[in-house]
């Protein structure tokens, strides 16, 4: 089957093949304003009898050209998960009825369950205790059965493997430069003590990305409100958008979600009930020899996960209005939090 480009190539005859039915019918809408993909709601009418739901999320490369080869990496990142990993994992996400990318990895096909009325989370807002308690404990479900595996350490696919001593140098060297450009692009509008802050922790990325390296696992990589849909009542919780699939230190995720998705303040008070709830729910899994006080430690280890993702995403993604403001308050968070649990002052002891 051929791999559609926009959503006018997903006709029902391509519909019928992917899902192996029949279908009569099928309508498109945009959901969302996605930088790296886009991503359409469709509405299916079948010509016979089936279990099949009438409707369906398709995620499809960028239409931007420029953008969709600058993101080939992330498009091989989220095919390999919902093809060799999502069965694997007990991170909760939409079924996945039909993947495929082409072998230069700059188109894909992804579609999934659609997880209506579910809603995305307002990353500038900010989330609930309910809500980061619910993201807390469900980020363990990837990483417990994926703890410590050597097998996942270079998996084909991912977006950042395990670094060596050059790797990791490089990407720090990358960090530098990243920051510079994202201090340059917000300008005045960040706090001088933020900007010192990041400015201190990338300087520190090479160290910090090889520490503790005999703890890891798979990671999201960018877990975060904007990567989460929440049931209206806030019962249970969706994991989305899988193209920043990487391995490293598992409290990298944790500590990236909390630092950039709550507001400073809440989560002064919540840091350590999230980390109990995310350290529980890694036992449950069957996750041994890792006490909480090792996972605390972890956890202040990771907070740097907050300005390395967040100046790369700002310094090398399209200028908006919307995005430059939610990469500020970001960092901003990211930044206060780094600094309330001594972040930088754990690296440079080790």
């Amino acid at each position: 089957m051929s791999i559609p480009r926009s959503p006018t190539d997903i006709t029902a005859e391509w519909l019928s093949g992917a899902l192996r039915t029949d279908v009569a019918a099928v309508t498109s809408q945009p959901i969302g304003t996605g930088q790296t993909g886009a991503t359409y709601r469709l509405a299916v009418d079948y010509a016979g009898d089936t279990d099949l739901p009438t409707s369906f999320a398709v995620k499809l490369p960028s239409q931007d050209d420029t953008v969709r080869e600058r993101v080939a990496l992330g498009y091989r990142s989220e095919h390999a998960f919902y093809t060799h990993i999502a069965d694997v994992v007990k991170v909760p996400i939409p079924h996945s009825f039909y993947c495929d990318i082409s072998d230069d990895g700059g188109d894909i096909v992804l579609l999934l369950a659609d997880m209506a009325p579910a809603v995305q989370g307002d990353q500038i807002a900010g989330c609930t205790a309910v809500e980061a308690e619910l993201a807390a404990r469900a980020i363990a479900g990837l990483h417990a059965p994926t703890w410590c595996d050597p097998k996942w350490t270079d998996f084909p696919g991912l977006a950042m493997s395990m670094p060596d001593a050059a790797a990791a140098k490089g990407l720090g060297d990358v960090a530098v430069m990243a920051t510079q450009i994202t201090l340059d692009r917000l300008g005045a509008e960040m706090a001088e003590e933020n900007r010192h802050t990041a400015t201190e922790a990338m300087a520190l990325t090479t160290p910090w990305l090889l520490a503790e390296p005999n703890r890891f696992s798979l990671m999201h990589g960018d877990y975060r409100l904007d990567n989460l849909l929440f049931t209206p009542d806030r019962s249970s919780i969706t994991v989305v958008d899988w193209q920043t699939l990487g391995a490293g230190l598992p409290t990298r995720d944790l500590a990236y979600f909390t630092a950039t998705s709550l507001l400073p303040e809440q989560r002064a008070e919540l840091d350590e009930q999230l980390v109990a709830a995310y350290h529980d729910e890694l036992l449950n899994y069957g996750v041994t020899d890792y006490d909480l006080d090792t996972c605390w430690r972890d956890y202040r280890l990771g907070l740097l996960q907050a300005p390395l993702i967040t100046t790369l995403g700002c310094a090398f993604a399209s200028n908006t209005e919307r995005g430059d403001e939610m990469m500020r308050v970001m960092l901003e968070r990211g930044c206060q939090a780094i600094r309330d649990l001594g972040s930088l002052d754990l690296i440079r002891a080790l």
